[in-house]
């Protein structure tokens, strides 16, 4: 098995798992300390005590934990069912101390016990509950239970004041308990949640970085190639036989044409890797940019650009950026689209950039899981691959990206990334 595969299961289901064991667990450490009070407190201490009842009421745990162990080897448990165990074991246990004094039995506290399980096991909302439920067993006890005659030695008389604060004692003590503790637990999930999110941002951007050295290598061997063409289609543009023909030569400019924009894109792919390719990086206007964009693309769709900007900008020309507005153009086209809308404009201290297509939108496979890798079906092919490597530059950049469905039909894809991450340190919008 690999390292991987090794690895515990954390997600919630499992964490649901161990604690319904570990409830379980609790319940027999429960029962055993039952049974030794009750006949301690009858055969040691000869405080006379209803002991068939009160062993039948501990048998009833044993009989829950036994349905407990089975129910769980079919299925996972939920929360309703912690909670309702939890209140099985409130029940018995305001039972015993029916049988045993009421709110007169120093057992009693024990009740505290189970609001802190529930506390620590059950959702808020169900925490508050065994909070009602364990008051209002504590609040009946003190009416209502069976008296036990002590020996004089042990025997004392508690007054109603004392009982009623002791209730209240209990009530707030357990209010604040569920108040802090489920606070404190709702923190421990997001510190969970927050160490998976940055996993599976390393995995992400680990990804990224086999794919970057994968097209860095590609450029590499096929800027050789690519050079030797550019070199023969130049040499053949001045053969008398090629000039002399129309035909001809016009074919041979094509191809000059498209090797020239293979070499383009390759040296794009070298820049965005980081490496020198013999380019400096280009300084331009942001309007020109993001217009050269939307002209210079030929995709099948019509693309036309909205410019909001109050004011032009003086930025650096980001190849990785210019690569991911045209992922979204070419990933509108795959999808149907006529008309693409590109919308820049400037949100306080944000560029945003709005992509609007009317084409079939995104399935909702793809658009639960925006920015995935290979997230992509047939209908919308490439758009999984596209995002993701359009959201990871972003990312890069401290920018975010923001996918939805229109009702009228089509999609829109919102990119967002601080104004700072293009201008030149001596430039302002």
């Amino acid at each position: 098995m690999s390292g991987r595969g090794a690895q515990l299961d954390t997600s919630p289901d499992d964490a649901l798992r161990r604690n319904f064991m570990l409830l379980v667990q609790l319940r027999w450490l429960a029962v055993g300390g039952q049974l030794a009070t009750i006949l301690a407190v009858r055969y040691l201490l000869g405080i006379p005590l209803p002991v068939h009842t009160m062993l039948m009421t501990a048998m009833l745990l044993v009989v829950l934990n036994l349905l407990v162990l089975i129910a769980e080897r079919r299925h996972t448990p939920t929360n309703l069912q912690l909670l309702a165990g939890l209140s099985v074991d409130v029940a018995c246990l305001t039972l015993q101390l029916y049988l045993s004094g009421g709110a007169t039995n120093p057992f009693v506290t024990l009740f505290l016990l189970q609001v802190v399980l529930g506390a620590v096991l059950l959702e808020a909302w169900s925490s508050w509950l065994l909070v009602a439920i364990t008051s209002v067993a504590f609040a009946a006890l003190t009416l209502a239970f069976r008296p036990i005659a002590l020996p004089a030695l042990y025997a004392s008389h508690l007054s109603p004041p004392f009982l009623f604060a002791s209730w209240f004692n209990f009530t707030l003590a357990s209010v604040l308990l569920v108040a802090f503790v489920t606070r404190i637990a709702q923190n421990l999930r997001d510190r969970d949640a927050r160490l998976a999110r940055l996993r599976q941002r390393a995995v992400e951007e680990e990804h990224i970085v086999r794919m970057g050295l994968l097209a860095s290598g590609a450029a590499h061997e096929l800027g050789t190639p690519l050079a030797s063409l550019s070199v023969a289609l130049g040499d053949w543009r001045h053969e008398p036989a090629i000039a002399a023909n129309p035909a001809l030569a016009a074919e041979v400019e094509d191809m000059r044409i498209e090797v020239a924009r293979c070499k383009h894109i390759l040296a794009g792919i070298l820049f965005a890797a980081g490496e020198v390719t013999g380019e400096a990086p280009a300084r331009t206007g942001l309007r020109r940019f993001v217009g050269g964009i939307v002209a210079d693309w030929t995709g099948p769709a019509q693309a036309t650009l909205d410019d909001q900007l109050s004011q032009d900008a003086t930025i650096v020309a980001d190849h990785a950026l210019a690569q991911a507005l045209i992922n979204l153009l070419d990933n509108a086209a795959e999808a149907g689209a006529t008309r693409i809308g590109v919308t820049l404009r400037q949100d306080d201290d944000q560029l945003v950039f709005v992509v609007r297509d009317d084409g079939h939108g995104f399935p909702p496979s793809i658009l639960g899981n925006i920015g995935k890798p290979y997230q992509s079906s047939k209908d919308r092919r490439g758009a999984g691959l596209g995002l993701f490597l359009s959201t990871n530059v972003l990312r890069t950049l401290g920018g975010t990206l923001d996918a939805r469905n229109l009702l009228s039909g089509g999609a829109e894809v919102t990119l967002r990334l601080p104004f700072d991450a293009l201008l030149l340190e001596d430039a302002t919008p």
